[in-house]
């Protein structure tokens, strides 16, 4: 049997989560690297390197490689192109998750305190959520340059937690990554992650959230008031 949460406050993350960012992210990055006098990695490669930031993407991108080290001088050429056409593209491509908008108007049937918590920056996050229509359904947006800390730290979910009024323990992030877990973790709050988003690979089964489901849908089946 599911286990039922009654959360007093939901966070729930945003690439991976609610939104396929990668056509968007990809086609930036790879436009990026041929400006600096790099191949272009494709969509399959960013697809597995996203999630962390696009500091971290950009820093893949030029690697070519998830983990190894970046060449400074190219990285400080290409972050402000990214930057610049990641600003004119941060939704024109990218597409809510089937289920995403049933999951959301479901939750917002429910006396639940709803935010939003994402390692991209404010910049990038609230258009997608506007252009996305899902700017509305959140009553505090933490991005990754709002504190001085991101996730995996805790401090965005305390962050959100303290302004909402609720507590910690009886609070629920919704994430896809390993990163979200830890955050979750740390932040004493429960965490759903969903099966489909950007974990560089791996199974996020593999992290031990406390529940994985495919699609925004089964909310209802996990959460309830």
């Amino acid at each position: 049997m599911s286990k039922i949460f009654t959360p007093e406050l939901i966070m729930i993350d945003v690439d991976g989560t609610l939104v396929d960012s990668v056509p968007d992210l990809s086609w930036c990055l790879d436009e990026t690297l041929k400006q600096v006098g790099l191949p272009p990695r494709g969509e399959a490669a960013a697809r597995n390197w996203v999630g962390n930031g696009v500091i971290r993407l950009v820093e893949r991108g030029i690697a070519n490689h998830l983990d190894a080290p970046h060449d400074e001088a190219i990285f400080e050429k290409a972050m402000p192109i990214f930057r610049e056409l990641y600003a004119e593209n941060t939704s024109k491509r990218s597409r809510l998750y089937p289920g995403v908008k049933e999951g959301m108007d479901y939750l917002k049937t429910l006396p639940i305190k709803i935010g939003c918590i994402t390692n991209k920056d404010a910049q990038f996050t609230h258009p997608i959520l506007k252009d996305l229509g899902l700017w509305d359904y959140f009553e505090i947006v933490i991005s990754g340059d709002t504190l001085e800390k991101k996730k995996p730290d805790p401090l965005p979910l305390l962050h959100g937690a303290k302004e909402l009024g609720a507590d910690p323990e009886k609070s629920l992030m919704l994430g896809d990554s390993t990163s979200d877990v830890k955050a979750a973790r740390a932040a004493g709050f429960d965490i759903i992650c969903m099966s489909y988003g950007y974990n560089h690979g791996v199974d996020i089964r593999d992290s031990k959230p406390d529940a994985v489901i495919d699609s925004f849908v089964e909310l209802k089946d996990f959460i309830q008031s």
